[in-house]
């Protein structure tokens, strides 16, 4: 068996007039996250690292903002496409840690849901998905709360892989 490690990493700006939307959560702010898609930057960190880990680009690469089907995608149903992915190449998830850099809302009352979203899209445990949120302290875009950043982490393993 071999494991391979990836990291994300996806910064979205954020507006009046749209929904927040983390992991797949809908979370009560009166600003919500400018994209082509639903702009689920902590689903998108998470998407990314598992395509780098193996090796199969990036989410632009596979679902572009220049193509009409994405428009307002539910980024939950673009996980499910990348999971996919990875087991036609061969590859288990192991694990995903991810961080949200925002300054408001408060994310821990829907830590729970995100983690059993994203649980449940990338088949594996519970115990095997991470999701912390900080601030900066009022520091740059993100303190000033006119952005969020995630970053992720993952480990895959190519056990039972056939090529």
């Amino acid at each position: 068996m071999n494991s391979r490690i990836g990291q994300g990493h996806d910064v979205h700006r954020l507006a009046e007039g749209r929904p927040l939307i983390l992991g797949g959560v809908t979370i009560p702010h009166p600003k919500g996250l400018v994209g082509h898609s639903d702009a689920d930057v902590l689903t998108h960190a998470v998407m990314d690292a598992l395509l780098g880990a193996a090796a199969l680009g990036d989410i632009g690469t596979h679902f572009p903002d220049t193509d009409p089907v994405y428009y307002n995608a539910d980024s939950l149903k673009l996980l499910e496409k990348v999971v996919s992915l990875l087991e036609q190449h061969g590859y288990a998830i192991v694990n995903v840690d991810a961080t949200l850099i925002l300054q408001k809302p408060k994310i821990a009352p829907f830590i729970s849901k995100i983690r059993k979203n994203l649980s449940r899209v990338m088949h594996i445990p519970l115990e095997a998905v991470s999701v912390k949120a900080t601030t900066e302290e009022g520091l740059g875009f993100t303190g000033r709360e006119e952005g969020i950043t995630a970053m992720a982490v993952c480990l895959i393993s190519d056990e039972g892989r056939n090529s």
